[in-house]
């Protein structure tokens, strides 16, 4: 105990690796690089972006979880942390594995479709899905990931088929959307509200159980499907065995990060509603979504991944 202490007391020495499990360009990328800069200036050490996407975030976190609990490798996830424990036989444990050091925000998906298809509404989208069943085509970032199992949710509730097409990442998912090769994409609002903004996309509902202060005009899915609610988490941990005096130097950047004017107005643009809380607010969170997905898994029927 004393020199983990002691560690965390010289804490940093050298440049910190922050991975981010996907692909750059998606939500979980463009929160990282809006805190790395400020994390950088608060430690006086560099804090470098490690995109290891594949495996719908599973490959990054597995290569985070064995990495030296020392501090100078975290990982910045989404909801898919938690929806892989409902489909993947997963080389960690999501929950004991880690040291939860801060959940930063929440948000919702949008639902965004290519202009060319013919619905403006919640409404709209549920009757051609249900005229053309599975022949209208949603991307994910993956399999098992929140893109995937939030919109297996909405087939569940609304009674539709729609096919899912899995992809690395947001990146190349919204280069097919953008191209009319795929039809839609709960998306993040990170990633699709500019393209949504600039008439590219069409936004027609928002997965959280209310409407979003940075969309307003835009409804809830609730609106037409009740009971229908998904929100879009992020969140930081390290390694099992990381010193309490760095989770807690960590948990205090983020939470001052969050709170810099710059840093507010561009993830409040982006949607999201800021978290200020202690580390286990995060692990709550993730112990909540695994039990919630696991169900859709069941209800769905969707083959576990071994």
């Amino acid at each position: 105990m004393a020199a983990a202490q002691s560690r965390a007391d010289i804490y940093p020495a050298r440049p910190i690796r922050l991975i981010v499990p996907f692909a750059p360009g998606g939500g979980t990328d463009i929160i990282a690089r809006a805190l790395a800069p400020k994390a950088t200036d608060a430690f006086g050490q560099p804090v470098v972006i490690d995109n290891r996407a594949g495996g719908g975030g599973t490959i990054g976190a597995e290569l985070a979880v064995r990495a030296t609990p020392d501090g100078y490798t975290l990982c910045l996830v989404s909801t898919s942390y938690a929806t892989n424990a409902a489909l993947f036989k997963l080389p960690y444990n999501p929950i004991t594995d880690i040291v939860p050091i801060a959940l930063i925000g929440e948000t919702g998906l949008l639902i965004s479709l290519h202009p060319s298809v013919a619905a403006r509404s919640v409404k709209e989208l549920i009757a051609l899905a249900k005229a053309r069943p599975d022949e209208l085509n949603y991307a994910s970032t993956g399999t098992g990931g929140n893109t995937h199992l939030v919109t297996e949710l909405f087939n569940l509730k609304a009674g539709t088929r729609m096919t899912h097409v899995p992809y690395k990442g947001t990146g190349a998912a919204m280069s097919d959307l953008l191209g009319g090769q795929i039809q839609l994409i709960f998306g993040s609002l990170p990633s699709v509200l500019p393209l949504h903004r600039a008439g590219r996309l069409r936004g027609i509902g928002i997965t959280s159980a209310k409407r979003n202060d940075a969309i307003p005009e835009i409804p809830a899915i609730a609106e037409t499907v009740p009971g229908y609610a998904a929100t879009v988490w992020y969140g930081l941990w390290g390694p099992r065995g990381l010193p309490a005096g760095i989770v807690s130097r960590w948990n205090t950047t983020v939470r001052r990060s969050l709170q810099l004017p710059d840093v507010k107005e561009r993830l409040a643009g982006e949607g999201l509603a800021i978290a200020d809380g202690p580390p286990q607010a995060f692990i709550d969170v993730v112990e909540r979504d695994v039990a919630k997905y696991r169900e859709v898994v069941r209800i769905a029927k969707i083959n576990p991944v071994q």
